[in-house]
This record gives C-alpha cells, structure tokens and sequence, in this order.
C-alpha cells in the first residue's frame, strides 16, 4: 500500500451521512437509503484484517463515522488512500454498533476518509443537521469541521476531547437529548385532526345556535353579514400573521406565547403568556356554564330540578369539568378523539337545521317560521335595533371568532406545525365565516322578526292595517312591537325574542340541542388543553419566579399533568362563583390583545428587515398586519372600554415587571433587529451631519486594560459620560507571538457582559499589540463607528515609573503626544492610593454575573501600562477565566490593599457635600470646564460646588474674577467660587526644588562629563533622558509645577475631585523623563486629581 498523506488537524465525521439504523449491518452493494458522500476504513497496513463493510461505525462524542460496503465488488478500500487528506481523531473513536459488534481501532494505525465530489476530503457539503439546535426534536445535530480544523497549521491540535468550539453538552441538553431521543411512541397530529377541527369547534361556540338568530333580527341581514366580515377580518388578518410567524422557522410548544415571545421577545412575550393561560382557564369556565345553564333549562322544562337554577348550575358544571380533566389527563390521543366525535355532532346540527329551513311544516308558523320568502328576507334585510346599536351587537358576536389560535395553543403536539397552522387556521376561519354568514342569510329568510306563538286567525280581513311579511299567511304580528322604546314585548317568539328558535326550523330539535353541548364541551375541551400546554412553555422559560414546578411533563407526549390540574382549580373556582358576565368581556380582551400582539409581531418583524425574517407564508402584509392590530385594539375598547383599560394595565404591568428582570434569553427577537436597524439608520444619519459646538459630547478611549482591574477609572468616567457621550474601554494586550484569537474572542464577550451586569454604559475593545503605544495607536485610529467615535483618551496615572522600566515611560508618554497628533484631548486620573486592583484576586464585583469574571493578573505596579501582562504569567493566565459563582471564604488584605480597595470604589459612593475644585490655567476649548459641570451634574454629585481657580496678575485679581464670573454665567455654569491666583510665578520653595532634583537626578545625561560624541550616542539611544541645556531652558516651567503643587496643597486639600489643567511637553524637545517628572510633581499628595487637556477646539459656546 502506497505511504498516506501527511496528518489534517482536522477530524472527519459522518455530518454528511444521516443517522445511522441501530442495525446498521448492511448487505453489500448499494440501497437507496445510502448516501453518495462515503466514509471509507482504509488500513495503513496489509495484516489489519478489519472488513471496511463489516457495520457503521458510531464514534463518541462529536465523530459520528459510518462504513458502507463498497459500491461496487470491485471497489479497492485502497484507491482511497492514494491522495486526500489524512483525517485523525484525537479523541476516543470508540465505536459501537447497537451492541452487535464492538470494534476499536487506533488511530495511528488506521485513517478515516471522506469521499466528497469523488475526492477525499474533511470539507463537508451542506446538510440540514449542521444546522438543528442541540437538542433538536426532529434528528440529531452534527458538528460540521470548525474552520480551525480546515485552516491551522498541521501542528496545532485543534481540540482536545472530541467537541470544538467547547460545545459539550450540558446537563440540560443532555436531558433533553435524551428527551428527545425517546420520542418513539409520541402522539403528533396532522393538519386537519390538530389544527382545523379545533379551530372550527372553538369558533363554532353557542353563538352559534343561540345568538346568531338575534343578531340577524336587530342588525338585519345586511348588518350581520357586515359583523360577520369584520369580523372574519381581523382573524383572517391575524390568521395570516400567525401563518407568517409559524412558517418563520421550527415551532416548539407554547401556541401563541411562543410565537409572540419569540418574535418580540420575553417582555411582551412574558405578559401575554400568562394573561393567555389565565384567559383560556377561565374561558373553561365560561364553557362549563354555558354547557350547565342549557342542560338545567332542559331539567327546568321537565320538572326535574335537583336543587335550584343556580346551585345545579354549579353541580353540573363540576361534574362536566372534572369529566374534561379526565379525558385530558388520559392523554391527547383520547383527547383528540373527543374532538372528531364533538365536531361529528356539531355538523349533523348545523346540517340539520339548513335542512329544516328548507321543510316548511305549518304547526311552526305560530314561531315565526314561514320557510324561504322574499317577503321576508325584504322586512329582514335592513336593521331593526331595540336598545341596542351596531356595535354593542358587534361586541356580543367577536367573542363567537375568537378560537383562531386553538390549533396554534397546541403546536407542540403537531407533526409539522409549518404546514399545519397555516393551512388548518386559515381554512377554519373561511368554513365558519361562510357558515355564520349562511345561518345570518338563511334565518334572515324564513323567520319574522316577532311571533305570538299563537295559532293563525283564519278570518283575518284584508282591511285591517297588516303590512308584515307573515300577513299573507294569515298572522298579524303586529301586537308584538312594543309600544315604548325599550318595554318588554308580550311576544316570546320570533327572531327577537326566542334564543332557541333554531330547534324550531331545524328538522330534529333534539339535534340542536345536542350541537349546543358538543360546541360548549368542545370549547371547553380546548380551552382545558390550551391552558396547561401555553403555561407550561411560560414556565419552562423561566421568566417569572416560583411557578418552575409547572414546566414539568409527564409521558412521552410531555403532558403538563400539573397544568392541567391548576387549570381544573381556575375553572373550577370561576364555575362555582357562577357569576361569569362581568369576567367575561375581559377574556375577550386577553384574546384580543393576543391577536394584536401577533399582529404587531409581523409589522415590526418586516420592519426590522432582518436576514432571519424569512417566512415560507408570502400572503401577509406588514401595513396590513399592523392594520389588524389597531383594528384588534379598536374592536377592544368597542367590546367593554373599562375592560379594555384594565387588560392594557395589566399587561403593560407585567411588561414592566419582566423588563426590569431582565429575563437571560437571547430569542433573535425583532426587537433586537430592529434595535440593530435603527441603531445602523442613524450612525448613518450622524455620518451626514457637521459637528457643532453645541452638541459636542467627551466621548472616552479609557486605557483601563481589564476593565474590572481599574474600576475606579471606569466609575469616574462614567460620571461624565453616562448617557451623554461614548465610553470605549481599550484593552492592550502585548504579545510578541501570534495571538489566539479565539481567546481574544472569547474575552471581548465576558468583559462587554461584565459590563452590562456592572450598569457600566461601555464597549470593550481589545487588541493585541507587540507594545502599548503601538495597542493604544490601533486603537486611536480604529475605535469607534463613523461620529461615534472617542475624542478624548483617558490615562492612569503610571505611579510606578521610578521603579519600573525606564523604557515604559518613554512609551506611555509617546502615548500622549500620539493621541494630541491625532487631535485627541487627553485626560489622566491620579490617586494616591493607586489604580489597579487586578492583583487582589476575587474582590472585582462580579456578583449578579451567571459567569463571573475573574480579575487578570497583571503586574501590581503598572498603573499607567493600560494591560502590560507580568512576565510571569502566561498567555492563559492572562485571559479572563469563567467559573460559576461560589461563596469563599475572603482573604484578609494588607492595609495598602484594603486602602487601595476602598479608593477603588469610592466613585461608585454618594460624594457628600465638598467640593470639585477646577484650576483651569489654560485655555484648551473648554474641556477642562466642561468635565467637572457634567460630574456635578450627577446624582452622586449633586452635593460638590464647583470652585474656579485661575492664574492672573496681582493688581488685577478683581478684574480678572469678573471676567471668569462672566464668561461662566454665559455658558451657563453654575459656581460656588473664583479664586485668581496671583503668585503662580513665585518661587517655589528649596525643599521642593530640592526633591524635584532629586527626582530626576537618575535620567540626567551629564553630557559635560562626556564626550560630544559619547554623549550623543547615549542620547540617541536613551532619548528619555534629560540634557544640562534642557534643563535649563525648561527651569521656569520646572519651577511652575512645584509650586503650582504648593498651592493645590494650600487651597485644594480637602477637596473631593480636583479638574486641573495638563502642562503640555514639546514633542523632541522635552525628555520623556522630564515631562513624566513634570506631572508627578504637579499631581503629588493630593486629593483624587484629573489633569486635563483638550484638543484646542472649542466644547463650550455661550451662543444660541
């Protein structure tokens, strides 16, 4: 056998394969059921004595290997192994096969190939199992080749245990792997069984049979048709959006909550969720009684009452709901049956009564019941209201077409939902409505509007005054019309007086009767299996506490048995209450609100014009969804306004309540595409627009590093950005060798979340650089988006550059004179106590956080070196670990870092009444004053008065006050005081100027004691250190910040921020050395200090 290629880093699998029977011993040759794309055993050595056709091979974990037989007899396992690339498994290619055969091969000896296009290769081609979700109910997921595995070098190990990318599977979708792999055996329902008989039977309500008639004698034909549209409007509208969301990709259970949820994510979701459950709850009740009421009716007709209306009322309805429970208990399978034998009843009535209609029988025409006669259908065709209007009738039949999501509340149990919903929805809202406008037609036809009940006179004279239809048959009805608006009529028959005047026309009364029972039991039936199911999806989501218990199932259909009795206590509770009118109108309005949400769901979906909006559904709208909505929401406050109100409250309620939670879920909401479009709409919009003075905002590069290792300088900031400028945390992380970029990855999410969950309204943004300034200049150049982007680079004080490396003050300098070339303002914060905490391990607040963060471990002293890792700690040690919370006990801190830790923190505190002193010496376009106005402006803050402290001369201190109180008053600021200092340029004592010399006496070049040569070597190879001739030529300057330090001690000791304006360094002129001993001097000793310089544009105008 020829040599095999040399070893990919990456692992072949079978994700071009499906699934593999448990029998998976194959006879030679081909079946239709294999695949094209192979993987073929091929030895390394002669003597193996492996068969390559002997069974599929299953590896654990992530490589799934199938065998076949070869295609052919001809076939040599060889030709495979001539060229391609070499496919390992590091892990453990333990294989099985459904316990038949146990083989285990090295993998050092034997390679695995991947036939793909006729060529061997681990590229795999597209497959649907790439793309399931971990846990996915239809078919197991596969792992296509991760791009590490296809691009890294040969020698790089792309993982280690069998996962990539460290997708292990946890114990939650373990379990419900396992869940899913034991689906055999699990009831799942077609279109028509689970969509469209439950649709029809929820829609098909009592209105049906006791309500319709009515509304066609007050509205008239013409109206009713008209209520009957609108009404089959708005469903068809939400029908419609319900298709365009189920179609949006695999449906799991939770009916119309998971369709909202997931569309406009938990808040809305959240809310609807559970008022839907509640409703649907309820809404057994209201069945039950309705069932109940109509079955003592018949008792009452007999004589046969056990106790009294109200009270059998109660019995029975118990009785019918515990009998509910009981077939929904039993299952959904015995469930479904319930419904195809309920809906079997309701058709042979709504059959038997157009039948009826047809079969005139002269003892009914005392009821009003003629038969078809035009003279009929012409009294009956206009609107004949008593007492009531248009839409008080309207309200009372929407209820009737409120059962569109019955199919929807069960997606979970559907076969294929993408299919089912749409076509069983849409297909039950047209049957119906044609029916409902069929029984409004045909009543409207053959029934007067009043009847005596009264056998006909036969010697009704032409003279007397009859001008009803029924007149020509011998029956004046006349007397039947009240005489007062709103009197009682003496009249019990007819269109407007008898609810049951359907048994009358129909052909066999008892079959009415009987469609009564199966449309309230059906409906109930519904509501009882709806409830559970949506709640049940609710719970297993997490978004409100204590009610996780429900999210349990049961069986292999996952039936929610606690559900299902919570649901029987509800509706239980409401049948013995009884009183059901005034709940009722509020049910109504929860389903409404539900049908304007998924409504609203589609528009703002479309409008977000998001990539993953892609419904296989085309006939929806987005201006015609939105439409529905309002349309849902007018039709509430036409049904009951104070019910209306009332559902708006509770819902925006529990949308509150779950916005402040803040569920953990990442649904892909169009709420957060839209979030993302509008986002991108108007970064674009800013592209287009000048900047101004006006709308100038400090937006911050902080040089934090790690941002939980500096937090004092974050919280500082933040004070002065939050919800007024950008903050962009930058995160230099030096590495000479490649970078691992995954890590980096990896490290950009936890930081960005430590963030969020710290209430810090910041970016993070790393890069890996060979040394801080080159880090810091990437990122002066590339941070930001178009005008969102820093204009101000903030610094840490570097409080150990005389004990560190001298060549890392030259780089953090350099950092400053990059940042004012690139028209930067730059401002640095000093403490005394110091800025990095990193090295006190588990003290950054973290908490809240389901993945804490843990502090990187740089070195101690590099305040100013934003990230700069300690030589000794690796690269690994150097990224941000993730381990779950766990309570430890705390180290005790020495004094310095207990110090240190509360100085940290002292910006996150309410600062107490002192002051924010502000020595703006010179003018750098405002910054230096529009800094501390915009802290002050804080809550935290609130109590600090600003003081002024300005150089000036001695004889004009008075002149030179009030220009700065003017000036101030023009822009607008607020101040406590203005001090002039008039002895800025008096000598600064000798124990200071001594100190200072001592300072720098170690970066001194002492170029006379050299050569001119020597001396310019050295300086060129030392360029931070300071010449006798720039020494001297800089002396005043020198001198300035020692005293202008005496006077900070003198007026500004007590404050609680000091804002000063920076002393600027020529760039090439003054050493490094020289200027970092410039800002020590200047910044000692003292109370927190900024020390700011802008970039000489102008932040502040005092014009309109």
């Amino acid at each position: 056998m020829s040599a095999s290629p040399p070893p990919d880093a990456a692992t072949t699998q079978s994700e071009l394969l499906p699934p593999a029977e448990p029998d998976a011993l194959k006879a030679a040759g081909p079946t239709p059921s294999q695949s094209r794309f192979q993987v073929d055993l091929v030895s390394e050595s002669a003597g193996d004595g492996h068969d390559p056709g002997a069974g599929g091979e299953e590896a654990k974990g992530r490589f799934r290997v199938v065998n076949f037989a070869a295609s052919s007899p001809d076939a040599a396992p060889a030709e495979s192994a001539q060229n391609g690339d070499t496919v390992m498994s590091e892990g453990s290619l333990h294989s099985s096969t459904g316990g038949q055969q146990h083989h285990h091969y090295d993998t050092h000896t034997n390679t695995y190939y991947l036939r793909t296009f006729g060529h061997n290769t681990i590229d795999a081609v597209p497959n649907i199992d790439f793309y399931r979700q971990t846990a996915a109910p239809l078919g197991e997921k596969l792992i296509r080749p991760t791009l590490s595995e296809l691009h890294d070098e040969l020698d790089k190990e792309p993982f280690e245990d069998g996962f990539a990318n460290g997708e292990e599977l946890t114990p939650a979708e373990e379990a419900a792997a396992k869940e899913a792999s034991e689906s055999k055996g699990v009831v799942k329902f077609g279109w028509i069984k689970g969509v469209l008989v439950r649709c029809m039977l929820n829609i098909w309500g009592v209105m049906l049979f006791i309500r319709m008639t009515w509304i066609v004698g007050q509205a008239g034909i013409a109206y009713s048709c008209l209520i009957v549209l609108m009404a089959t409007v708005v469903t068809s509208i939400t029908g419609c959006s319900t298709s365009a969301i189920a179609t949006n990709g695999f449906v799991r259970g939770g009916g119309a909550y998971y369709l909202i949820s997931r569309s406009l994510g938990p808040e809305f979701g959240g809310s609807i969720g559970l008022i839907f459950a509640f409703a649907n709850a309820v809404a057994v009740a209201m069945y039950v009684v309705g069932f109940a009421e109509t079955v003592v009716e018949l008792l009452n007709a007999a004589g046969a009452l056990m106790l009294d209306p109200i009270n059998d009322v109660r019995i029975i309805g118990t009785i019918t709901v515990i009998l509910l429970l009981g077939i929904s208990v039993a299952g959904m399978e015995w469930e479904a049956k319930a419904q195809i034998f309920l809906l079997v009843i309701l058709v042979t009535a709504i059959f038997n009564y157009f039948i009826g209609s047809f079969i005139p029988v002269e003892s009914k025409e005392k009821y009003g019941f003629f038969g078809y006669d035009a003279g009929i259908l012409a009294d009956n065709f206009g609107p004949d209201f008593r007492g009531e209007t248009f839409f008080s009738v309207f309200s009372i039949f929407f209820p009737a077409a409120t059962g569109i999501l019955a199919g929807a509340n069960i997606s979970g149990d559907l076969a294929d939902p993408q299919m089912a919903i749409p076509r069983g929805t849409l297909l039950a809202i047209l049957i119906t409505g044609v029916v409902y406008m069929g029984v409004a037609i045909s009543s409207g036809a053959c029934i007067v509007r009043d009847a005596t009940g009264i056998e006909s006179n036969s010697t009704l004279s032409s003279t007397i005054n009859c001008t009803d239809a029924a007149c020509k048959y011998g029956y004046d009805f006349t007397s039947c019309r009240p005489v007062v608006e709103g009197a009682p009529s003496p009249c019990k028959y007819g269109l407007h007086h008898d609810f049951q005047v359907m048994s009358v026309v129909s052909g066999f009364s008892p079959l009415i009767t009987a469609g009564i029972f199966s449309a309230t039991l059906s409906s109930a039936l519904a509501s009882l299996v709806s409830a559970p199911k949506v709640f049940q999806a609710l719970c297993k989501d997490n978004i409100y506490p204590g009610i996780a218990g429900f999210a349990k199932g049961y069986g292999k259909n996952n039936e929610p048995l606690r559900g299902y009795f919570l649901t029987f206590g509800i509706a239980l509770a409401f049948i013995l209450i009884a009183e059901l009118n005034v709940i009722a109108p509020i049910i109504s309005n929860f389903f409404l609100a539900s049908y304007a949400l998924i409504n609203f769901s589609v528009f703002h979906a479309s409008l977000a014009n998001s990539p993953g909006w892609r419904p296989s559904f085309k006939y929806y709208n987005m201006w015609v969804s939105l439409a529905g909505a309002i349309l849902c929401c007018v039709v509430m406050f036409v049904i009951n306004w104070w019910a209306a109100l009332l559902t708006n409250v509770i819902v925006l309620s529990l949308y509150i309540y779950v916005s402040y939670k803040k569920p953990d879920v990442n649904w892909g909401s169009s709420t957060q595409a839209l979030t993302y479009h509008q986002a991108l709409t108007h970064s674009l919009q800013l592209c287009g627009v000048a900047d101004h003075i006006k709308t100038y905002r400090p937006q911050c590069l902080v040089m934090t590093g790690a941002p939980n290792s500096r937090p004092v300088i974050l919280h500082l900031v933040h004070a002065f950005t939050k919800n007024v400028g950008l903050m962009v945390c930058g995160h230099v992380r030096i590495s000479s060798r490649r970078p691992n970029f995954k890590e980096l990855n990896n490290d950009t999410l936890r930081y960005q979340r430590w963030l969020l969950n710290n209430n810090s309204k910041a970016f993070y943004s790393p890069v890996v650089a060979e040394d801080l300034r080159q880090g810091t200049q990437f990122l002066l150049q590339a941070a930001g988006l178009g005008r969102l982007r820093p204009n101000t680079l903030v610094l840490g004080f570097k409080n150990n550059w005389r004990t560190g490396d001298i060549k890392d003050v030259e780089t953090y300098i350099s950092v400053i004179h990059d940042a004012f070339d690139f028209q930067y303002g730059v401002v640095i914060l000093r403490l005394r106590e110091g800025l990095d905490i990193s090295h006190i391990q588990g003290q950054d607040d973290s908490s809240g956080m389901k993945d804490v963060v843990v502090s990187v471990d740089m070195s101690k002293d590099s305040d100013g070196d934003s990230s700069k890792p300690s030589s000794k700690a690796t690269s690994v040690q150097n990224s941000p670990a993730v381990q779950k919370e766990k309570t430890s006990p705390t180290v005790p801190l020495n004094v310095a870092d207990q110090q240190l830790l509360d100085a940290s923190k002292q910006f996150q505190r309410k600062q107490g009444k002192g002051t924010v002193d502000v020595w703006w010496l010179f003018d750098d376009g405002g910054l230096t004053l529009l800094i501390p106005y915009l802290i002050t402006n804080k809550k935290k803050w609130k109590d600090c008065k600003i003081r002024v402290f300005i150089g000036g001369k001695i004889n004009r201190i008075d002149h030179d006050r009030r220009a700065m109180a003017t000036l101030l008053s023009k822009f607008r600021i607020d101040f406590s005081d203005i001090t002039v200092l008039g002895d800025i340029n008096t000598k600064p004592r000798s124990e200071g100027v001594t100190e200072f010399a001592e300072m720098i006496e170690p970066y001194k070049l002492r170029e006379d004691d050299m050569e001119q040569e020597a001396a310019e070597k050295l300086k060129s190879e030392e360029p931070w250190r300071i010449t006798d001739n720039e020494l001297e030529l800089y002396k005043a300057k020198s001198n300035r910040q020692i005293r202008l330090n005496e006077l900070l001690m003198e007026h500004s000791s007590t404050a609680n921020l000091i804002v000063m304006s920076m002393p600027l360094a020529r760039k090439g002129a003054v050493s490094s050395a020289l200027y970092m001993a410039w800002l020590d001097t200047l910044s000692k000793d003292l109370p927190p200090i900024l020390l700011v310089r802008g970039n000489h544009q102008s932040v502040l105008t005092f014009y309109s």
